[in-house]
């Protein structure tokens, strides 16, 4: 039997002892295989859609109040298409993106993944960005052969922001205080109980502008524009999808069946049947379905500073 929770602990007496043995069972519900479900269409070609929703982060976390352990962002994606892999039928992939980014390695994984996946299988990847595509969420869809979105949806926000927290105010009004035992005077740095020094300031600021260069450089590239033009549309704002179209963000502006007529005739196909990739429990009845969007914050919460590309207001 299937039960919300992992971990039960089960008393025993047992026959010809004095006291109780308490054994501990682990009865965590085990993750099931993907499988494939058809939403639409005909044929012997398939295009899979892919979501990309919530925070990105490489951490797996729990599902609901059921504290049922899900696979995390980045290991599902490179599942799925790992799937799509093996399967010859897949000649297009259609991105969903409903996210406003998250972490710096964790975005660059993402794209990192589907670059590869393109490369090596030469499956056609149209990027759609839904409600939100921004920053880490947009850095990741640069990989894609084709980004479109809808009429009323929000992306750019490309630049990296710092998330510190300094607690130190808040300790001195309760009358605690911590003491910084390091090999180094920047051994602590960054930490939420000590104050940020100027010279600590100046080292994360190099960092974020490294991070910043990286992403002005993807999207250079990827856009085909030049590094100058990228610089002066990135400055952290938001842009509407008619605003990312006018300065070279996104291709196309539509409904994610028009990304689907995209993938197909990037794909060269007549018909297609659109696909996507499910688990046992999950709600795939059709097009407009997409996986529990992700909004534990995970990583983000936790003390000490945080390099991010994420759209955050």
């Amino acid at each position: 039997m299937k039960t919300l929770f992992s971990t039960i602990s089960i008393i025993l007496m047992v026959s010809g002892f004095s006291a109780c043995t308490l054994v501990k069972v682990n009865i965590t519900e085990e993750i099931q295989p993907l499988e494939e479900r058809v939403l639409s269409g005909e044929g012997h070609d398939k295009i899979l859609v892919i979501d990309l929703s919530g925070i990105i982060s490489s951490q797996d976390g729990t599902s609901g109040v059921s504290g049922k352990k899900r696979v995390g962002l980045i290991a599902r994606m490179r599942e799925e298409l790992d799937r799509a892999r093996t399967d010859k039928t897949v000649k297009a992939v259609v991105l969903r993106i409903n996210s406003p980014g998250g972490g710096v390695t964790a975005s660059d994984m993402l794209f990192h993944e589907l670059s590869v996946f393109k490369r090596e299988t030469g499956v056609k990847v149209i990027a759609h960005i839904m409600d939100v595509g921004a920053s880490g969420a947009y850095y990741a869809a640069l990989a894609a052969d084709r980004i479109t979105a809808q009429p009323t949806s929000i992306t750019g926000s490309i630049g990296v922001i710092m998330v510190h927290v300094d607690a130190t105010g808040l300790m001195q009004k309760i009358g605690l205080q911590t003491f910084e035992i390091a090999s180094g005077e920047r051994k602590g740095m960054g930490s939420p109980f000590r104050v940020m020094s100027p010279e600590d300031r100046k080292i994360f600021q190099g960092m974020i502008d490294s991070a910043y260069d990286r992403f002005v450089t993807i999207v250079s590239a990827a856009r085909k524009l030049p590094p100058e033009t990228v610089r002066k549309i990135a400055d952290g704002r938001i842009y509407t999808s008619q605003e990312a179209k006018d300065n070279g963000l996104i291709d196309g502006i539509g409904y994610l069946e028009d990304a689907l007529g995209a993938a197909k005739k990037e794909a060269g196909l007549a018909q297609a049947r659109v696909v996507t990739y499910y688990r046992p429990g999950d709600y795939r009845a059709n097009l407009y379905s997409m996986s529990l969007i992700n909004i534990d914050l995970g990583e983000m919460m936790e003390p000490g500073a945080k390099f991010l590309y994420l759209w955050w207001p």
